[in-house]
């Protein structure tokens, strides 16, 4: 800033500073509003980055006491009188700021020229603290990967990639069609949709439904060519299989850089049913050993951590933050800031940092507002995975069972899968998906409410290409609480195919609900090109068995005694993932679909198995507050 920029007082204490074009080491000029005390005394920043435009209203800013959301404005005033400068920054491409939008690929460069800019301002101390959510939480460790000049904590919220090929974007080797529906949605809003009538009105008059029955799309053939730059970036992601360089970059791989991170305070939150359970979990673990770290888990689907009802589920009154892991999430960003920059100010230091949310125990009755009551609570500890935890292993069996023992005999479970009628996708841990698909928990039943539903009424366990085990009833509650992971030996007719895997808790016929209720706890996929290696795909060229590993998110869940636990085995998840062709055709261009003849193989000695991490003694360890 140059002292000819004259600051708007906003309030009698607060003056903003809009849309001042901070240069990037390209030349390209980035949007930046900038709130200030009206003192001169130099403070620490809070900045976050956003292509969601910086000016308007964060869909989450809001607490159960205050439900309506704060603008930007009124955050920025709310943290300056709390003794911050407070920055917010549209993305390259995004909104006020020049250059080309190229989802995720500039945010490491452009955010650590951005804190190299901050900390040579004379109302910035030196220190930074950044915060943000989603696109927000991808921009903050995208930066802290080059550890800019200044960084000093960071609060990310439901992001911050550690792999995007194993989460975010890709996973298991497929693509998460999420991308797709954020490319149309954002392309519809991007600076040539602002500036261009005709390719704003082309935008809205497509039919995004239609256009996912003619997947995969392809140059010039995608609802989102009317931004040619939005569409070559989705299509270099969706045909981009081989983990190789382009997904090794700064930005969208902190996992390659981890030793490069700086040692500062961390917050890492996400949710069960958030679509990057997996980053910030390996964050955690990748991270923790060389900097104070908080975990935060809990119900949520992306980002709605003040609600307590997901899909058509309730997780009870204890599901929301607010008053549970702290007074609400301003608060408890205020003084997690005020820890790490304001040793002036007396802040609490928490005795214990991680704060998972233990999904069931509820009475399963239907509410007031016809959901499934499956209830929760908090756990609180020092580390994740949490201590005490125990391994289980379920072995797949060919009566449909999952048993602790593994089969006596060898024998096998054989399926046609016809990408053309690929199980249709019904919750799940995703976001973004809008208006074709939506996260969170519901009974695996086909609805019309679900795209691709073909026999609304039937339960997904009718169709022939879903192989579903389960136990008997259990005698006793059963907490599952970490990683979950399934050993399958296969076996293909098809040159590629992929496998899917979803873990169920199964409730009893009841008078609510007379044919029981399957709620998805977790799932996954794996793409068998990739049995070798992400970084050495090879089509299958003879039916002999191999095994693969398909890793779900890691979950908690309390599956109540008298519950089945159960696993269905299919090879689609439609739309959260793209289809498998079977064909194998090159990555998101195939077009001759195939049917495939896949098999599971269940021997003694060669198993195919679900792994669980388990807490037999949750009620002592985890006594009720």
């Amino acid at each position: 800033m140059t002292n000819t920029e004259q600051g708007q007082a906003i309030r009698d204490d607060v003056r903003v500073y809009r849309n001042i074009m901070v240069t990037m080491r390209d030349g390209v000029r980035l949007a930046t509003d900038i709130y200030l005390p009206a003192d001169d005394i130099a403070r620490p920043v809070i900045l976050e980055r956003t292509p969601y435009d910086k000016s308007g209203t964060p869909r989450t800013e809001y607490s159960a006491a205050r439900p309506t959301p704060m603008t930007r404005e009124e955050l920025a005033v709310y943290f300056v009188r709390a003794g911050y400068a407070v920055v917010w920054q549209d993305c390259r491409g995004r909104y006020g700021s020049e250059g080309e939008f190229t989802k995720y690929l500039a945010e490491a460069e452009d955010g650590y020229d951005t804190q190299s800019w901050l900390v040579r301002q004379a109302w910035c101390d030196g220190r930074i603290a950044t915060t943000g959510l989603s696109y927000g939480a991808h921009t903050q460790m995208a930066a802290a990967c080059l550890n800019p000049p200044g960084l000093a904590c960071m609060a990310l919220d439901s992001g911050g990639f550690a792999s995007a090929y194993h989460c975010g974007i890709r996973q298991g080797g497929a693509f998460e069609l999420k991308q797709a529906t954020w490319a149309y949605n954002k392309g519809a809003e991007s600076k040539l949709a602002q500036t261009d009538p005709h390719v704003r009105n082309a935008m809205a008059h497509e039919d995004l439904a239609a256009w996912f029955t003619a997947m995969p799309w392809s140059k010039n053939r995608s609802p989102v060519r009317w931004d040619p730059n939005y569409e070559a970036y989705l299509l270099e992601q969706w045909q981009r299989g081989t983990f190789d360089a382009f997904w090794q970059k700064v930005g969208i791989y902190a996992a390659g850089y981890y030793p490069t991170l700086p040692a500062i305070p961390m917050i890492l939150m996400s949710s069960w049913y958030d679509a990057y359970v997996a980053s910030t979990l390996q964050n955690y673990q990748g991270l923790k050993d060389a900097r104070p770290l908080t975990l935060i888990m809990g119900p949520w689907t992306h980002g709605n951590r003040v609600a307590r009802v997901f899909g058509d589920v309730d997780f009870g009154p204890a599901a929301i933050f607010d008053g549970q892991v702290g007074e609400d999430w301003l608060s408890y960003r205020r003084a997690f800031f005020d820890r790490c920059l304001r040793p002036d100010v007396a802040a609490e230091t928490p005795q214990e940092n991680v704060h998972v949310f233990l999904m069931g125990g509820g009475d399963g009755k239907k509410s007031a507002e016809g959901k499934l009551q499956h209830g929760g609570r908090w756990l609180h500890a020092r580390e994740w995975p949490l201590p005490n935890t125990a391994p289980l292993a379920l072995y797949l069996r060919d009566d449909m069972s999952l048993s602790a023992q593994p089969p006596a005999e060898p024998s096998r479970l054989s399926y046609r899968f016809d990408p053309t009628r690929p199980v249709p996708t019904i919750g799940g841990s995703l976001t973004s998906g809008e208006p074709i698909f939506t996260g969170g928990a519901f009974d695996q039943r086909e609805d019309p409410r679900f795209f691709g539903c073909r026999h609304p009424g039937l339960p997904l366990t009718a169709r022939q290409d879903v192989l579903s085990f389960e136990t008997p009833p259990l005698a006793q509650d059963l907490a599952v609480i970490g990683e979950v992971l399934i050993e399958l030996v296969v076996s293909t007719d098809a040159p590629d195919t992929d496998f899917t895997a979803k873990l169920v808790d199964v409730y009893p016929p009841s008078e609510d609900y007379p044919t029981g209720f399957a709620m998805n706890i977790t799932d996954g996929i794996f793409r068998c090109r990739y049995r070798h290696g992400y970084e050495n795909p090879q089509l299958i060229t003879s039916e002999e068995p191999f095994t693969l590993r398909i890793t779900p998110f890691a979950t908690a869940n309390l599956f109540k005694a008298g519950h089945r636990l159960r696993l269905d085995i299919s090879s689609s998840n439609f739309p959260k993932y793209d289809v498998n062709p079977n064909s194998g055709e090159p990555e998101g261009s195939g077009r001759c679909p195939r049917s495939a003849y896949n098999t599971v193989h269940l021997a003694p000695h060669v198993c195919s198995r679900l792994l669980l991490q388990t807490l037999p003694s949750v009620a002592r360890d985890y006594p009720e507050r």
